[in-house]
């Protein structure tokens, strides 16, 4: 269970973090949340769909790494095979948190990094220092923060490009079936993709209010992504053994 702490150059100056990449260190992850204006560098790669919170309902567009839990099908002998790794990936395991700061009376929530003090990522011998010597964040750590900022505003830009989907209804869910050359089946289920037939007949205003927006060619790009599930079903031929 992750156990996340205030990142502070006092408690932490001894710290690294591995920037190594593998299921032992965390990322045998399925999937990971991107926004809009990642969405280009991320179907260059990876099938894009969007998930379905089952507590708040809400959906968010998710980068996908595999057909099942805990299988990222980009990772080969400790490296992720693919040249552009999602934000929400790359922070790891660094989150923003909320901290209450009072000046002159007036206290206000200010965004601050937390770490996961118990991600195997984390490290005391090995890894890349957070801290420089003499006091200051490293570089690596600058690296970091700019990417939470980018991250935070993305993910929060999340929701009125989903607004604006549902109100076009252009979400659908989808089902993948899936026959591996060893003979063996597989389903996907439970994500949504957009609906092409509801797309291919939006009003002319629809399109534009679309295109203002920026999300029309998200959208395109979303649907583009998608010839990447072929990627996906070989990158699994190739982790599976023939049926005997």
């Amino acid at each position: 269970m992750a156990n996340h702490v205030l990142l502070n150059s006092v408690e932490h100056s001894d710290l690294r973090v591995i920037t190594q990449r593998g299921d032992k260190y965390g990322d045998d992850l399925w999937f990971s949340p991107t926004f809009v204006d990642e969405i280009r560098s991320v179907q260059a790669h990876y099938p894009i769909v969007f998930h379905k919170d089952q507590t708040t309902a809400q959906f968010t567009p998710v980068a996908l790494f595999g057909f099942e839990q805990q299988e990222n099908l980009f990772l080969q002998a400790n490296e992720w095979n693919a040249s552009y790794i999602p934000l929400s990936v790359q922070r790891m395991p660094f989150f923003i948190g909320r901290q209450a700061v009072t000046t002159d009376g007036v206290t206000e929530q200010q965004r601050v990094i937390t770490l996961d003090i118990d991600s195997p990522k984390v490290s005391k011998t090995q890894g890349i220092e957070l801290f420089l010597e003499y006091g200051g964040n490293s570089q690596y750590l600058e690296n970091i923060a700019a990417i939470l900022e980018t991250l935070h505003h993305g993910l929060q830009a999340n929701d009125a490009f989903i607004n604006t989907l549902v109100a076009l209804n252009l979400l659908e869910s989808m089902t993948l079936d899936i026959t591996l050359n060893n003979g063996s089946k597989h389903q996907l289920i439970g994500f949504y993709t957009i609906n092409e037939d509801v797309l291919n007949n939006l009003t002319p205003d629809n399109i534009v209010q679309l295109h203002n927006a920026g999300y029309l060619q998200a959208v395109y790009l979303i649907l583009a992504s998608q010839v990447h599930f072929n990627d996906l079903v070989e990158l699994k031929n190739k982790r599976v053994a023939p049926e005997e």
